[in-house]
């Protein structure tokens, strides 16, 4: 365990080995979070790099206070997992690819009919976020947003899982491993945005002390946000499955960008996560990049206190957004990062996109993987390949 535990000091601890590469800038921002009023434990995640200003791929543990900007302007975003009932033996790339059609476009009331028909609890979900944004002080036009994936590195994915470590924990899911499994990855949309503009607006990136009516306020802004993302993935999943004329079933649902009440060592306080997954939910996702494996992990929960309980939530990028298109447009056309090295396809029409998000602007995620199993935090359950990875059909997200 202590060669994947550096730690930098009293507050500040990374799951990493010597040899994972991990970017300056992004310690140092760590180092800095740390020296913010009330904050008592950070922990950096293998899949750490820089952020705008607070690192991502961390959590944060505070006492007395909390700070919005660190959970940022994506709220709530995270990943869901469904097994579909498509034998992907059967599965053939060009019907999936012109069934799924295109997400971008906002939902008209025939597929909410639609949708809702399949899921009836659609209705209720949405009923209920609407109240919570209003009693938020929130604007409900943000629901027209609902069912769309995003830009950035947001993504819908059929999967099939191509190596089994553990049967037996798999066998108390809901996962066939010779059927596809949806992923998807978004979150609170044009909604997280709205809320961190406000408060930065109002406070800058100062925290709010506890129980202070503008931290009430926040926290209900932030649920009503969350909800939003979890209802979003839901809805994502409901119209890919209505295309695809194909039954799923739920196996997990995690949430990546929060703050919620923590005890951590007997403090009571607030935990922050920015890009990290709960450790103590139940099973999680790992993904890698479009080319690469994914991995369904087990937490270890007898560890979890050591990473502030929580995992990486991805492979982590290695190379900043507005580096890619340069590094790889001679090497690579955007029909040629459609297509990956697993035989499976990338739907992404957006020119800058397709580079900013290319397998090599991203770390392996072995090596995220490694770091996570080698610290005693998680195990392997079962290993995933892409099939089918669902980006967007247009030149804007």
């Amino acid at each position: 365990m202590g060669n994947f535990v550096q730690i930098i000091s009293d507050r500040v601890a990374i799951i990493a080995s010597a040899r994972l590469w991990l970017e300056d800038a992004a310690v140092q921002q760590l180092k800095t979070t740390s020296q913010l009023p009330g904050m008592a434990r950070v922990v950096g995640l293998p899949d750490l790099h820089p952020g705008r200003g607070y690192p991502v791929g961390a959590a944060f543990f505070s006492t007395g206070r909390f700070y919005p900007a660190l959970v940022g302007n994506d709220i709530g975003c995270g990943m869901a997992l469904w097994q579909t009932d498509i034998l992907a033996s059967k599965a053939k790339l060009d019907k999936l690819d012109k069934q799924i059609g295109n997400l971008d476009r906002i939902m008209d009331e025939d597929e909410w009919a639609l949708l809702t028909a399949r899921d009836p609890l659609l209705v209720q979900r949405k009923a209920t976020l609407t109240a919570a944004l209003a009693d938020a002080g929130l604007d409900t036009s943000h629901l027209r947003s609902l069912g769309t994936i995003g830009g950035g590195n947001h993504f819908a994915e059929l999967q099939v899982v191509d190596q089994v470590e553990c049967a037996d924990t798999v066998a108390q899911t809901a996962i066939e491993p010779k059927r596809l499994q949806l992923l998807v990855h978004s979150g609170s949309r044009g909604l997280g945005q709205a809320v961190l503009r406000y408060h930065v607006d109002q406070f800058s990136h100062a925290g709010l002390a506890d129980g202070t009516a503008d931290a009430l306020a926040y926290l209900a802004q932030h649920d009503a946000a969350v909800q939003f993302a979890e209802l979003n993935r839901r809805v994502i999943a409901a119209r890919i499955c209505q295309r695809l004329r194909c039954g799923a079933v739920p196996v997990l649902e995690v949430n990546h960008n929060t703050v919620v009440p923590a005890q951590v060592d007997s403090a009571k306080g607030w935990l922050h996560r920015k890009g990290a997954t709960p450790s103590d939910l139940g099973p999680v996702m790992l993904p890698g990049s479009r080319d690469d494996y994914s991995y369904l992990l087990a937490p270890v929960a007898n560890a979890g206190a050591l990473s502030l309980h929580s995992l990486a939530h991805g492979a982590g990028r290695k190379w900043q957004r507005t580096d890619c298109k340069g590094r790889l447009e001679r090497i690579a056309t955007p029909a040629q990062l459609s297509r990956t090295s697993m035989g499976g396809r990338v739907i992404c029409n957006d020119r800058g996109l397709i580079y900013e998000e290319a397998p090599q602007a991203y770390k392996t995620v072995d090596s995220v993987l490694d770091c996570l199993v080698g610290a005693g935090l998680a195990r392997v359950v079962a290993r995933s390949k892409p099939v089918l990875t669902y980006k967007t059909r247009g030149e804007c997200c």
